[in-house]
């Protein structure tokens, strides 16, 4: 294959100012099983080859034949249409030769189906135990294999192992009913079933929709609010890492994903309180959106979107870079062999600071803890927006007190984050399949943050 892509590099050198050749291949097993019963099983295995070119404008291709003629012919078909007058300009970017991989203690490979099956069985027990009336359990796991080559000199070979799991499950009692669902995701082998303390965490879960069903509202109006890391994490990923897409704020997704509250000129612009710094970092070890170098070519990097709560810098690829007249910081990512990259998420928090939970709570008169969510809602320019709770609690005198039932926030992008008064300093992440682009590309990205108090919200 390597002596295809180098041919397929120099003849589309040839024919264009700029050329890149990438091969990716994933190989990708599931197991579903509903109520303890085996549901369904996957396995597939693709891959091929993607080439874009600049000229008078940019032109991709995919084509997944590894004779040299059909090649050939795709190149000849991108290179013509990249003559017609488009967009055309890429931000510079270092030549790089590297190989790179994320290890595995427990390689997907040598992980029998049989093992994966009984794992699943064990935690559907439990739950079934626990008198789950609907359980939906998922186990999946990824090896991707990709090799990218550039008329600049950029050589990236990489192997990204990754294992998922994600859980529906409804419990009803009384004639009340609740639901919970969220996904974990690890770059890595199976040691990522003791990394998630899947067990303990499926427990805790089944207890949440326990209680809730038997809880009650609060009556609606302002409160001090103390979030957990997923509710942390689904604001950070929905309402600062999209908007901080710079293809949405140039315009450029507008008919696929949206648009962005955000405009070109508003670096430096003030969205939240001043302890508020958003992060996305692809570089942080086994999340689910890891990955050493972007679809690009360029090294990933540790990102602030916004910086004591200013916004601070946009998500880019080398495309909107270019338009932006900045350096691309590595956000370039895409979900099959055959689609374009686009800008992207991967790994998206809010940054820890130095409280403790029990600081966070105990300087609440009256509030609520929402440490998790069953739904969120949130407009296309990502300002209006709306999280209900999944586990949650009447705060009383700086105390967590009895449980309370979906207790809705309803605010805006700039209000939620100026109203942060003190954040936490623990940090965890759930994952994620973030969807955007037109054909749709889903990548996998991890979420998160600590907890985080803010002042003054209004909860219905």
């Amino acid at each position: 294959m390597e002596d295809l892509l180098d041919k397929a590099l120099e003849y589309a050198i040839r024919k264009n100012r700029f050329a890149e050749v990438r091969f990716f291949k994933s190989e990708k097993n599931s197991i579903l099983m509903k109520n303890g019963t085996l549901s369904g099983t996957g396995y597939s295995s693709d891959g091929g080859l993607a080439i874009r070119v600049i000229n008078s404008s940019i032109s991709f291709g995919a084509i997944n034949k590894n004779k040299w003629e059909d090649v050939k012919d795709e190149i000849d078909r991108i290179s013509a249409r990249a003559t017609q007058k488009g967009r055309n300009s890429f931000s510079r970017a270092k030549e790089i030769r590297d190989e790179w991989r994320v290890e595995q203690k427990k390689k997907i490979e040598d992980i029998s189906f049989e093992e994966k099956t009984e794992r699943l069985k064990e935690v559907d027990s439990m739950l079934s135990e626990e008198k789950m009336n609907m359980r939906l359990l998922s186990l999946s796991d990824n090896i991707e294999r990709e090799t990218l080559l550039n008329s600049e000199g950029t050589r990236i070979m990489s192997t990204l192992p990754k294992v998922g799991f994600t859980f529906f499950m409804a419990y009803m009692e009384g004639g009340n009913y609740e639901q919970g669902y969220f996904q974990l995701g690890y770059s890595g082998g199976y040691e990522a079933l003791d990394y998630w303390r899947l067990h303990e965490v499926m427990k805790h879960e089944s207890k949440v929709l326990k209680n809730a069903v038997k809880a009650t509202k609060l009556k609606e109006g302002n409160y001090d609010l103390v979030i957990g890391p997923e509710v942390s994490g689904i604001v950070a990923h929905e309402s600062a890492g999209h908007p901080s897409e710079s293809d949405r704020i140039i315009g450029r997704e507008m008919a696929q994903a949206g648009e962005s509250f955000i405009k070109e000129g508003d670096r430096g612009r003030r969205v939240g309180s001043d302890i508020v710094n958003l992060v996305d970092d692809p570089t942080v070890e086994h999340s689910y959106g890891h990955y050493r170098y972007d679809r690009d070519g360029v090294k990933a990097r540790k990102t602030y979107l916004y910086k004591e709560g200013l916004i601070n810098e946009f998500l880019s690829n080398r495309e909107s870079a270019g338009r932006l007249n900045m350096e691309s910081n590595g956000a370039s990512r895409s979900s099959e062999w055959d689609k374009e990259p686009l800008v992207r998420m991967s790994t998206t928090y809010i940054e820890p600071r130095d409280y403790s939970v029990e600081e966070l709570v105990e300087e609440v008169k009256e509030g609520i803890y929402m440490r998790s969510f069953t739904e969120w809602n949130i407009d296309d320019i990502r300002f209006n927006e709306k999280y209900v709770g999944r586990e949650a609690y009447h705060i009383v005198d700086g105390e967590i007190k009895e449980v309370i039932r979906r207790p809705v926030i309803e605010t805006t992008t700039t209000k939620f984050y100026s109203s942060m008064d003190a954040i936490g300093k623990d940090l965890d992440f759930v994952a994620g399949t973030c969807g955007k682009g037109d054909p749709m590309q889903g990548v996998d990205v991890w979420m998160g943050g600590p907890h985080v108090r803010l002042r003054n919200i209004f909860v219905r």
